[in-house]
């Protein structure tokens, strides 16, 4: 069992900046945030593993910067030129498999354990 304990969200006007954390209990190797706004679906934001290969949404690429830190198990997300349409609830997921497809970096069900999640509110 991996424990992942994400924060960082906050309230921020258009075009302002955040950034995410989420600490995991344990080895993780492929790690994502995903974000859910109200009455719509979970959707992959950015995701990286511990190779290095990343996948990004088109929505988010050149905005936000995903990292990870394996010697602090902590999985960060910056969030750049804020909009909007950014205003969701983020939550960072895990697996300790490091055979994910580039594709499949952005797939909820491709995630054994989830952080609580962290909210982010963008005000125009």
């Amino acid at each position: 069992q991996v424990l992942l304990v994400d924060s960082g969200g906050g309230s921020v006007q258009a075009g302002g900046s955040l950034r995410l954390s989420c600490v995991a209990s344990a080895y993780t190797d492929c790690m994502g945030w995903f974000r859910q706004a109200p009455g719509k679906e979970r959707e992959g934001v950015a995701a990286i593993c511990n190779t290095g290969r990343t996948n990004y949404a088109d929505s988010v690429k050149g905005r936000f910067t995903i990292s990870k830190d394996n010697a602090k198990n902590t999985l960060y997300l910056q969030m750049n030129s804020l909009n909007p349409e950014d205003t969701a609830l983020f939550f960072c997921a895990a697996t300790q498999s490091p055979f994910l497809t580039t594709t499949g970096l952005l797939r909820p069900s491709e995630y054994k354990f989830w952080g609580q999640g962290t909210q982010v509110t963008v005000s125009s």
